[in-house]
């Protein structure tokens, strides 16, 4: 469907004028690339594939979120889930920056590094896993929340919003994100971790191709 401009949010219009503009990349946008590859490379080079694994999980698992929640916006023609705004490198997708997506490259390594060796320890009774990812869940909800009161990040829907759409948010935004981390990092073997991640970049590779051709990205 073709948007009409006069049925989307301000924030949506927003979004859409610095969508992969021309010009509009800037040269941070190569350094974060360059660090980035250089934390992964060193994570790799020391042995820790399965923090790579980790990171790369949660990548793949915010792409796919990424293209449903671009999907929202052409669906309903009025706006998406969620929406970025503001100042940036570079707008990739309504919903995502560039900053953005460096900052998930790493999130997943962030968790990895928190994780007790022992993947069978509990934490108040829970699996540690499943603890770790719910306390950075709820971070980063906060940080969403006070990202929405600083007018750079958009909640349109109510069921995607303060308060009753926090819960969503959290299981859905992120929980989802650390276990597929999980899953990754604590595959029998390397290649199994290797493979894992694979499975999520087919995921968000075969949406963007549909997505991309259907004129919904």
């Amino acid at each position: 469907m073709v948007l009409n401009p006069d049925d989307l949010t301000a924030a949506t219009r927003a979004a859409l004028a610095q969508l992969r503009a021309p010009g509009s990349l800037h040269w941070a946008t190569v350094y974060l690339l360059i660090l980035t590859g250089y934390l992964y490379s060193s994570e790799i080079h020391a042995g820790r594939l399965r923090v790579a694994a980790a990171g790369a999980a949660v990548w793949f698992a915010d792409w796919i979120n990424e293209i449903l929640n671009s999907g929202v916006l052409h669906w309903t023609g009025v706006a998406a889930l969620w929406t970025e705004t503001g100042s940036t490198f570079y707008q990739v997708t309504v919903g995502l920056n560039a900053e953005s997506t460096f900052l998930f490259a790493v999130y997943g390594m962030t968790y990895a590094k928190m994780l007790p060796a022992d993947r069978n320890a509990r934490i108040l009774g829970m699996n540690n896993r499943l603890v770790v990812a719910m306390a950075l869940s709820a971070a980063s909800v906060f940080v969403e929340v006070i990202l929405t009161r600083a007018g750079i990040f958009h909640w349109h829907y109510w069921f995607w919003n303060v308060p009753y759409g926090l819960p969503v948010i959290f299981f859905a935004g992120y929980v989802w994100f650390f276990l597929a981390a999980a899953w990754a990092h604590d595959a029998p073997t390397d290649t199994v971790a290797v493979q894992r991640v694979g499975a999520l970049g087919g995921v968000a590779l075969l949406l963007g191709v549909v997505f991309a051709l259907a004129g919904w990205l």
